[in-house]
């Protein structure tokens, strides 16, 4: 008993110290127990407490080392096992009431027009977060007309696979081609698209993984499209874990708590269990949660394998660090350590769209929003190798066009991944990365020079150009960027965008994503779509759907038609009470 006490008093410092180097009273209390639903019954008080007083100071320092050591190698045999961990279900918790619509999304404007005689080049990190669609599409459903700012373009987009070759082998982790075509809402005008398609690797082919799954369990998660689908979407990971995996699960409320040391994947009972007891209640201090779920990482750690954090919640934190700022500076000073973190967001009425974003960014991560079982199963199950697996980190994107051939363009959303130009090739800068399969796509609208179909109004002075006689035939030049994972210094990618490339009309692929862009555009109020309406938008995604194994794009369709009424009428409901928050 004695032992048992000293391994458990000691297990909660060392998981505090690696957390933080100084840890506060309220820290070391929020790390050395568990959250008050999931606790297990506190051991008794040692039989002989002068041996608490020795390590308390009196020992020396080889004799507090040697007890260290002895604790590091007893805390898996003394962690308490899913069996063990004990409910209050005499005390349930109290109902949550969500007071007013308080959902967070960042205010973004979209990306001007661009004159290239004077702004030529345009640098941009690439994003594969998809969670602005799925939250839209459970808005959609609703009947609900989604704020502007709810909309990005390029989630919209990059939430479909368009078919883009791969690379033949890792050793260059991922391809890019492009395609030039007229855009279906002006013929004069054309698209430029840019796929990116990283190599990739079989499930049974992925490294071993470390993986801390970050719930909250606090009261405001107590809703049917919160907690029970967040306990029904870790379980079908759960499903696809291998033995040479490990997986711990820490929850937060009103302070965290382990509820489930590092255990091999295998042991799907164990891992069902303990997802199973979770319940929702209390207040929702995520600062402490993601504390302990680095420090649980860094003790499971596995060289050369995946390492990530999964943190599922609404977003609604409201004890301890709140602060949005602060909440992402924790987590940029983690990813050093070789950590990822993924954000998966539930739930309706006070989703933290901004915060859940900005936290996946900071932390070498991506972002999905999880509506229904199926969605979770796309993105744990048949995206698993891409989202757990990083192949290439900090990639940056850099168009230079040709005055001479091109006269204007405008990229189609990424406006919080815009990057100054002199940050392509400072490897300081932190940038997107891309998952083991994933795709990349970005569009660009651009006016060849000479086509009438210029949207900014000529300058008094003139800036013609000159064709350059060494790339007259260039309409632009892509450079790209990346680091091996491991690597500080990046590798570039060069690619021609050739005149000759032009296209008579646009391949389905580049049809289906003009489409998926136009939508994106006639929900933020289609400024930019001329005379496309919903009407031709819908027509458009029917002529496209293509290959449809998820019927992602039939749904796609059925989503456009509900929109019509909401878009026409100006229907929202409680939108005046969604927040905008600047960046």
């Amino acid at each position: 008993m004695q032992r048992h006490a000293l391994a458990s008093a000691l297990f909660a410092a060392i998981v505090l110290s690696a957390c933080t180097s100084a840890p506060s009273e309220r820290e070391a209390q929020a790390a050395s127990t568990v959250h008050d639903r999931v606790s297990p019954p506190a051991p008794p008080p040692p039989a002989e407490p002068q041996i608490l007083d020795t390590l308390g100071g009196a020992a020396p320092a080889k004799a507090l080392a040697a007890a260290r050591m002895r604790a590091q190698e007893t805390r898996m045999a003394y962690a308490p096992a899913p069996a063990t961990i004990a409910y209050d279900m005499a005390a349930p918790p109290p109902a949550y009431t969500q007071p007013a619509n308080t959902e967070n999304y960042a205010e973004r404007s979209d990306n001007p027009v661009q004159r290239v005689a004077e702004q030529p080049v345009s640098t941009f990190s690439i994003d594969v977060d998809t969670g602005s669609y799925s939250n839209v599409r459970r808005m959609i459903r609703q009947g609900v007309r989604p704020p502007a700012d709810a909309v990005r373009a390029e989630e919209f987009i990059n939430y479909f696979d368009y078919g883009h070759p791969g690379p033949a082998s890792l050793d260059t982790p991922f391809r890019a081609t492009v395609e030039v075509a007229p855009a279906p809402w002006n013929a004069q005008r054309h698209l430029l698209m840019v796929g990116i398609k990283g190599f990739d690797v079989a499930k049974a082919e992925l490294p071993p993984a470390n993986l801390v799954f970050l719930l909250d369990t606090s009261g405001s998660m107590n809703s049917p499209d919160k907690l029970p689908l967040l306990k029904q979407a870790f379980s079908e990971l759960t499903q696809q874990l291998r033995a040479q995996d490990r997986v711990s699960i820490v929850v937060y409320a009103g302070s965290a708590g382990l509820v489930l040391p590092p255990t091999p994947g295998d042991r799907k009972d164990e891992i069902l269990a303990a997802l199973n007891r979770l319940e929702a209640g209390g207040s929702t201090n995520g600062g402490d949660g993601i504390r302990l779920a680095y420090a649980m990482a860094k003790r499971a750690f596995v060289k050369d394998g995946v390492n990530r954090v999964i943190l599922a919640t609404d977003g609604d934190f409201n004890v301890g660090t709140v602060d949005g700022g602060s909440l992402e500076t924790m987590v940029a000073d983690q990813r050093k350590s070789g950590i990822a973190l993924t954000t998966l967001g539930f739930g309706t009425g006070n989703y933290n769209d901004h915060l859940a974003e900005r936290l996946a960014d900071a932390g070498d991560g991506n972002h999905a929003y999880i509506d229904t079982l199926q969605e979770a199963r796309k993105v744990l199950v048949e995206e698993m190798s891409s989202t757990l697996l990083t192949i290439a980190q900090d990639v940056k994107i850099q168009v230079e066009f040709n005055p001479a051939l091109v006269s204007e363009y405008r990229l189609i959303g990424y406006e919080n991944r815009m990057l100054a130009r002199e940050d392509f090739a400072n490897d300081r800068v932190d940038a997107g990365d891309i998952g083991a399969g994933h795709e990349v796509t970005a569009l660009y609208e651009i006016t060849l020079a000479g086509s009438g179909a210029q949207r900014l109004p000529p300058l008094r002075y003139g800036t013609a150009q000159a064709p350059d006689a060494r790339t007259p035939d260039e309409l632009a030049h892509l450079r790209l960027r990346y680091k091996r994972p491991g690597e500080s210094t990046s590798r570039l990618i060069e690619t021609p965008v050739l005149r000759s490339a032009i296209a008579r009309q646009p391949g389905e692929s580049m049809r289906f994503a003009a489409t998926v862009a136009a939508w994106a555009d006639a929900l933020r109020g289609g400024k930019h779509l001329e005379q496309w309406d919903l009407s031709a938008i819908a027509a458009g995604a029917r002529a496209t759907r293509g290959s449809d194994p998820w019927k992602l794009r039939a749904e796609f369709a059925e989503l456009i038609e509900a929109s019509r009424t909401l878009v026409a009428d100006g229907e929202s409901v409680d939108e005046p009470q969604l927040s905008s928050i600047s960046r």
